[in-house]
């Protein structure tokens, strides 16, 4: 009887490691890296970046385990405008040429109330790098109809763009200014467990 019990405990972890599997890659064709910026004091540009990949450290209960790496190619950027993606590309912003890379690197989880927390790290772009807090959410985690075992999360935080060094703008006849400094980004990812 004792044997079986140990046999049944031992089955259970290795099923648990298998559903639950610590590391996960992202599923690009499911995930998204967006943001928007005030433009003239009247409206927002909303524009996204089109190649990006990501690792990430994901157990369910153990907030202390998780990680996230992150890398964008600065020169995907893409707002549906060719002039202005070139401009953003150029020294006058991103400079992508010299900084080919935003990278995202976690440092800690705090504030974990259910499925939300606040996901610590360091954001490298435009050859500057400073810690920022972004909002996490998983939203959603599990098998999917083809076996493999998936998490979802959704990210959110709001940085400024000068303290990056990226200060270009023009001030406006009413005073105002052509380009906002706050940049608002939402994080969309899909990951799958590696086997």
């Amino acid at each position: 009887m004792k044997k079986l019990v140990t046999v049944a405990l031992l089955s259970f972890c290795l099923l648990s490691t298998a559903v639950f599997a610590s590391t996960y890659e992202l599923d690009k064709s499911h995930s998204g890296v967006n943001f928007k910026i005030a433009h003239l004091g009247f409206g927002r540009v909303t524009g996204r970046f089109n190649e990006f990949k990501a690792k990430v450290n994901f157990e369910p209960g153990h907030s202390e385990k998780w990680m996230v790496d992150a890398e964008i190619q600065t020169d995907s950027i893409n707002t549906g405008d060719a002039k202005r993606d070139t401009h953003l590309k150029s020294p006058d912003f991103f400079d992508a040429k010299k900084f080919p890379k935003i990278t995202f690197k976690s440092t800690s989880v705090t504030d974990v109330s259910g499925e939300n927390s606040k996901l610590h790290g360091d954001l490298t772009m435009h050859g500057v790098t400073k810690p920022v807090v972004l909002d996490l959410e998983v939203t959603g985690q599990g098998k999917d109809p083809w076996g493999n075992t998936r998490a979802g999360f959704s990210a959110k935080g709001k940085v400024n763009r000068k303290d990056f060094g990226i200060v270009y703008n023009k001030t406006l006849e009413t005073g105002g200014l052509l380009v906002g400094e706050d940049v608002e980004i939402t994080i969309e990812a899909e990951t799958i467990a590696k086997k």
